[in-house]
């Protein structure tokens, strides 16, 4: 079994496969995610870490890797990360438990 390090380098192998086949949509997809996550009312962090409870709340694994590491790249703390995970909970119910936990373990290993 890879490691989520593995993994997340893998998916983004994958996007950049993806960006080179459409250039121009990534290019405007990238755009949005810039946007996205930029500081304003929330920092970056807590942005990264709003788009991980979505992650997990819709059951995205290469989405809750991509935004785990980079919400931990913006300095988001492990004991927010299990808050948003909560209400991530909250709203997904039982499947969004098990994907709770595959983000949490990316977490301790990334």
């Amino acid at each position: 079994m890879s490691t989520p390090k593995e993994q997340l380098n893998a998916a983004k192998l994958r996007m950049g496969s993806f960006a080179k086949a459409t250039p121009d949509m990534m290019t405007a997809f990238s755009k949005v995610s810039r946007v996205a996550t930029q500081a304003g009312a929330f920092d970056t962090g807590q942005r990264e870490l709003i788009a991980v409870a979505l992650s997990v709340a819709k059951g995205c694994d290469d989405c809750i890797l991509y935004h785990v590491d980079a919400a931990k790249r913006q300095g988001a703390s492990r004991d927010a990360l299990i808050e948003v995970l909560e209400i991530a909970v909250e709203m997904g119910g039982g499947p969004a438990v098990m994907y709770a936990g595959r983000a949490l373990n990316a977490w301790n290993e990334l």
